[in-house]
């Protein structure tokens, strides 16, 4: 599940049947009631590893431990005996069919792979395959599929990577894993991959490792089943109880997950991401979902990690074998026939997590068209919410056990090795393309002929895939297919899809008139929050609610009518809203349209306009400006401007504004027309009175523009200082370039170099084609000679090869020997020469192995002797 994209648990084994899968909702371990299973991987230096993690164990943590270690086939381990003297639980080695037990240590024994099913343990001899020789992941890939969230996984000193994919299983199934620290380990490879893989959880000494194990055992995510029964025979739900996924704390923890991540996991069925959420809270030593909710507010990357946790990616190459095969027999052969297509071919695979399942319908795509690929055009894409996942599927590179799941033939023509593992080649690659995507809340694509979304609506409740389906529907063509996962179906959409093959869950669009909601926009509100609310709340609710929608009535009436009109303009001083009749101060400017501020004020505002939010911007404070003084359609009119930052709040009053970049604020900008309404009375006349009101005005006009000369000055002062400020900008990004330059000098030199060494290693390629030629020249000419004296000679000769093989023979021979041309190649014991000779077999396989020829006198059936 990513979203709506990622997938949380969905593997398949490699035969194609799909993987047993705990259902939503519940944890196949923790339903049975099961202990947790401790598997233990070590390699060279593990012995010390494993004395120090068993003697720091105590004897009664209530889990069993499986030791794999990698043991020398042809010598019998004493490992067994060594490991019993380090700790007070029984040690022995492992004996198929043997069920596991509490409080026990079992170890491998040489020369077998070990795996564990319904209890119980089952070996196998080892053979020569990839799988048989990484013992230690082998078991932990078994143990994560048998135990879930019961399984624990442990790598200790040793070389090479095994472990590493064991323990990503381990983690992907909702285990915990452990590796211990690189530093005390005698040999740090096996640890240190499986830590620069990012799937372990604690890195740790060995005997550190013993007592965490020994805190995990009280912990709720353990104890699971013992609070599940608890529950019951209590008959009510405890709210607090961090067992089950209901209650305000957890809903606490989706709340913050939601805004941490921008996803609503409400919708989701709550058990996968209870349980991951669990996880973390082991991890993090918290014991109730409320001290987590706590933990998740302080510390704002955790909701980060849970998300990633919750979106961990699982997934194989070539999952369900049989329905890709399915895809070559009933969807592609009807694709590549539909000419609608015109050559072009899409498919969508939402939920893609890493790449696999993209890969391999490209894989599968290409084997079917085979010499036709050229003459299409494929696009596929790959869809998750999961950004890291979407970046490690473009680059296609992935670790070497992929070759337990995918077949010689395919890895030799679609993958390259690589150091780190294989790489899917350049031309699968170039076929599709990755994007991070919610398909609950994100437009989907369309004219697709292939969706194939298998494994992802098993997390999600009803009511978002009756979303779904009908976006899924939307995004094909009309004679698209849609392909889901072994435990999905459409069933409740009869009239969207109809079935092509119910066993691999394939189906084809029905062409109908129905029309896709574009309501990408949803509530990010816990689904049970309203169904906590009392009935006098909900209805004291209503009521404010109500009270709310008149006051915001109120409140628009008085600003259409009462408030001075304004704009609010964003850091670049363009226009996102206009409040109010703005004609008589804005005005759109002749030729190309703009919502530039600077550009719509009339009459000499944009400088004023210009200085006020530059100082706004500066002080992060409202600034004013009075008496300014425009022309309106020749009458002289007067102004207060104010300008106001918006979204600063306490924020910008405790200092906090400077972490808000200047483009991205916004900028409340009024005006407010304060022009005095004065006529002129019946009894003015020119007087005392009248000259000294001149006056006054003359004074008033004076002052007026002694301001407007020194506003002038002022917005001089501060155009200057951004000119500055733009110099040393421009000065510090030249000097950034230079920089940038003097080293793609210094990469254009080392390419010249590499340039000059590849046309050296050229002419000694040509140099060594030439001598190869003369070589191939020399041998044709030979093979000629011998073939010409062959031909020419009468004697009867046929040469035989080690194997007793016809490889040359004259033309002589074929009436001696009754050999012909066309035996060459056979046996020669295929043949019944024309002379009696028993011997004749054993003659020629004695002179093969002593170099020395044997001379005999014969007759042939015509009597005549040779």
């Amino acid at each position: 599940m990513s979203g709506v994209q990622g997938k949380m648990k969905s593997r398949a084994s490699k035969s194609g049947s799909p993987a047993r899968k705990s259902s939503p909702g519940k944890n196949t371990a923790q339903q049975k009631g099961i202990f947790p299973v401790v598997a233990v991987g070590a390699s060279a230096g593990g012995l010390e590893a494993y004395t120090e993690l068993f003697h720091a164990l105590p004897a009664d943590t209530g889990m069993a431990f499986v030791v794999v270690q990698h043991l020398d086939p042809s010598h019998t381990s004493m490992l067994a005996e060594i490991l019993a003297k380090a700790t007070q639980m029984p040690v022995g080695e492992v004996k198929s069919g043997v069920k596991v037990a509490r409080n026990r240590v079992y170890v491998i024994p040489p020369n077998a792979c070990l795996a564990i099913e319904s209890d119980v343990f089952k070996l196998t001899p080892r053979g020569k395959g990839v799988a048989h020789q990484l013992a230690i992941n082998f078991f932990m890939r078994s143990l994560a599929e048998e135990r879930k969230s019961g399984a624990i996984g442990i790598v200790l000193s040793g070389t090479g990577t095994d472990g590493t994919s064991g323990l990503e299983d381990i983690k992907a199934e909702g285990g915990i894993t452990f590796a211990q620290e690189p530093s005390t380990a005698k040999y740090d490879g096996m640890p240190r991959s499986a830590i620069d893989s990012g799937c372990v959880d604690f890195i740790l000494k060995p005997k550190d490792i013993a007592k965490e194990l020994a805190r995990i055992q009280h912990h709720p995510y353990v104890l699971a089943q013992e609070q599940a029964g608890a529950r019951r025979s209590k008959d009510r739900v405890d709210p607090a109880d961090p067992s089950q996924p209901a209650g305000k704390d957890f809903n606490a923890v989706l709340d913050g997950l939601r805004k941490s991540s921008g996803v609503d996991f409400s919708q989701y069925k709550p058990n996968t991401i209870h349980r991951r959420a669990l996880r973390r809270m082991v991890i993090l030593k918290q014991d109730s979902f409320g001290a987590y909710a706590k933990y998740m507010r302080e510390h704002p990357e955790e909701a980060g990690k849970l998300f990633d946790d919750v979106l961990i990616p699982v997934t194989s190459f070539f999952r369900d074998f049989e329905a890709f095969e399915a895809l070559k027999t009933q969807v592609f052969p009807a694709i590549v026939k539909d000419k609608g297509n015109k050559g072009t071919i899409r498919m969508w695979a939402p939920g893609c997590s890493t790449g696999e399942e993209t890969y391999s319908l490209a894989m599968t795509l290409l084997e079917f068209l085979g010499d036709r690929a050229s003459s299409f055009q494929v696009q596929i894409f790959g869809t998750d919410l999961n950004e890291k996942s979407i970046q490690k599927a473009r680059t296609g590179l992935y670790r070497e056990s992929i070759a337990e799941e995918i077949s010689p033939e395919r890895m030799a023509r679609f993958f390259v090795k690589v150091d780190e593992g294989y790489r899917v080649n350049k031309a699968v690659r170039d076929m599709c393309v990755f994007a991070r995507q919610n398909l609950a809340t994100d437009p989907p694509f369309s004219q697709m002929n292939v969706v194939a979304c298998r494994n992802l609506l098993i997390y999600i409740q009803p009511a978002l895939q009756k979303k779904i389906i009908p976006i899924l529907h939307y995004a094909l063509k009309p004679s698209g297919f849609l392909v889901l996962g072994s435990s999905e179906s459409v069933s409740a959409f009869p009239d969207l899809f109809s079935i092509v093959d119910k066993r691999h869950k394939i189906y084809s669009k029905k062409s109908i008139a129905s029309r896709l909601h574009y309501d990408f926009v949803q509530s990010y509100y816990p689904e049970g929050s309203k169904q906590n609310v009392p009935g006098k709340e909900l209805k004291h609710a209503t009521a404010m609610r109500d009270e709310s929608d008149i006051q915001a009535e109120a409140d628009r009436l008085v600003l259409r009518h009462y408030a001075p009109v304004g704009v609010v303009v964003n850091g670049a001083m363009e226009v996102i809203q206009f409040r109010g009749r703005t004609t008589p101060y804005l005005e759109p400017a002749p030729g190309k349209p703009s919502l530039n501020l600077l550009k719509l004020a009339r009459n000499g505002l944009a400088v004023e306009l210009r200085s006020l939010i530059t100082a706004a911007a500066k002080s992060g404070s409202s600034t004013n400006k009075h008496g300014v003084q425009f022309d309106n359609n020749g009458h002289p009119r007067f102004l207060d401007l104010s300008v106001t930052p918006l979204g600063e709040g306490e924020a910008g009053r405790k200092g906090e504004r400077e972490k808000r970049p200047i483009g991205n604020r916004f900028y409340l900008v009024l005006f407010h027309d304060v022009t005095p309404q004065w006529t002129p009375g019946p009894k003015d006349g020119p007087s005392r009175k009248g000259k000294t009101a001149a006056s006054n005005v003359e004074q008033r006009e004076m002052k007026r523009l002694r301001q407007e000369v020194a506003d002038a000055r002022e917005a001089l002062r501060s155009t200057i200082e951004s000119e500055e400020a733009l110099k040393e900008e421009f000065q510090s990004a030249n000097e950034e370039i230079l920089s940038a330059n003097e080293e793609l000098q210094s990469t254009n030199e080392e390419l010249e170099t590499s340039k000059e060494e590849l046309q050296s290693a050229n002419e000694e390629l040509n140099t060594l084609n030439a001598e190869l030629h003369n070589k191939n020249s020399e041998l044709h000419e030979l093979s000629n000679d011998v073939s010409n004296f062959l031909n020419s000679t009468r004697i009867p000769v046929v040469m035989l090869d080690r194997d007793l093989r016809i490889r040359r023979l004259t033309p002589t021979a074929v009436k001696l020997l009754k050999v012909r041309p066309s035996d060459i190649g056979r046996p020669i014991a295929d043949i019944r020469p024309n002379i009696e000779e028993p011997d004749f077999e054993k003659s020629a396989a004695k002179v093969l192995e002593t170099l020395q020829p044997v001379e005999r006198e014969v007759r042939d059936l015509d009597g005549h002797w040779h």
